[in-house]
C-alpha cells in the first residue's frame, strides 16, 4: 500500500522550494500568501514520512483512498487536518465523513444527498467542494459548468453540507500555462454560482505539482501537491 521512505531533509528542502514559489506566484499577481493553503498529497506514503512532513510545519494532508486513510489517520498527530480529494463512493461515505475535515470531490447530488445523511447521523457539519469537470473531458468526474450553476439551490436541502467552493483538474500537460484556462474557467463557474446562491464561496481548489503557480495566478485559495514535495511515486517504488 505504501511507498519506501525517503530522507526527511529532502522533503524540508522540496518544502523550502514550494514555499519560495508560492509566494512568488501570490507576487505576481497581488495576493497574500495567506490566501493560499497548500494541501500535501501523502497518498502511498506511510504515517513516518506525514509525521516529518508534520515536523517541517505542515498541517493540512489530503489522501483520495478511505481504505488508505483508515490505517494512516489514527497513526498521525491528532492536530493534522485531512482533505479527502479523490472521487467518493457512496459505499465509502459513512467512513469519510468520519475521517475528514473537508471533501474536495463532490461530484453529483447523489453523493450529497448520502453524504449529508451520514454526517446527520454523527451530527457533523461536513465542508465541501463541487468538482467541475471544465475541460469535459470523459475520464474526469463532477458537474459541468452548467450543471454546477444549476444545482446551488439544492444545497439548501442539505443542511448537513457546508458548501465551501468548487474544485477542478485541468487536462494533464508538460506546460503549465496551458492550464490556464481552465483555471479561469473554475472562476467564472464559482463567480455564476455566488450570483445563484445569493452568497460567496471562499474555497477554489486548483492547481497541482505541474501548474500550481498557474493556479494561484488565476486565484487558487486551496493547491494540492503530492510529486513536487515527496517525490515521485514510480521513483519511490524502485528504491
Amino acid at each position: 500500500m505504501f511507498d519506501k521512505l525517503r530522507p526527511v531533509a529532502d522533503f524540508a528542502e522540496n518544502l523550502a522550494q514550494v514555499q519560495q514559489r508560492i509566494a512568488a506566484a501570490c507576487e505576481r499577481c497581488n495576493r497574500s500568501t495567506e490566501e493560499v493553503q497548500l494541501v500535501a498529497v501523502g497518498k502511498k506514503f506511510p504515517s513516518t514520512i506525514i509525521r516529518e512532513a508534520a515536523d517541517c510545519g505542515l498541517t493540512l494532508f489530503g489522501e483520495n483512498r478511505v481504505q488508505e486513510a483508515k490505517v494512516k489517520i489514527p497513526d498521525c498527530p491528532g492536530h493534522l487536518r485531512w482533505h479527502f480529494i479523490g472521487n467518493l463512493q457512496t459505499n465509502k461515505c459513512r467512513d469519510a465523513v468520519a475521517l475528514f475535515d473537508m471533501l474536495h470531490a463532490v461530484d453529483s447530488l447523489h453523493l450529497a444527498e448520502e453524504l449529508n445523511k451520514r454526517c446527520e447521523q454523527i451530527a457533523k457539519v461536513m465542508p465541501i467542494l463541487l468538482e467541475v469537470n471544465v475541460s469535459g473531458e470523459g475520464s474526469k468526474h463532477g458537474f459541468t459548468p452548467e450543471t454546477a450553476v444549476e444545482a446551488m439551490n439544492s444545497f439548501f436541502d442539505f443542511p448537513q453540507l457546508e458548501l465551501r467552493g468548487l474544485m477542478t483538474m485541468a487536462p494533464f500537460t508538460r506546460q503549465p500555462e496551458s492550464a490556464r484556462p481552465y483555471f479561469q474557467k473554475l472562476r467564472e463557474v464559482k463567480s455564476a454560482c455566488e450570483d445563484k446562491l445569493g452568497a460567496p464561496l471562499l474555497e477554489l481548489s486548483m492547481g497541482m505539482s505541474g501548474d500550481f503557480e498557474i493556479a494561484i495566478e488565476e486565484g487558487a485559495t486551496l493547491i494540492r501537491l503530492g510529486t513536487t514535495l515527496f517525490g515521485p511515486r514510480a521513483q519511490a517504488n524502485k528504491d
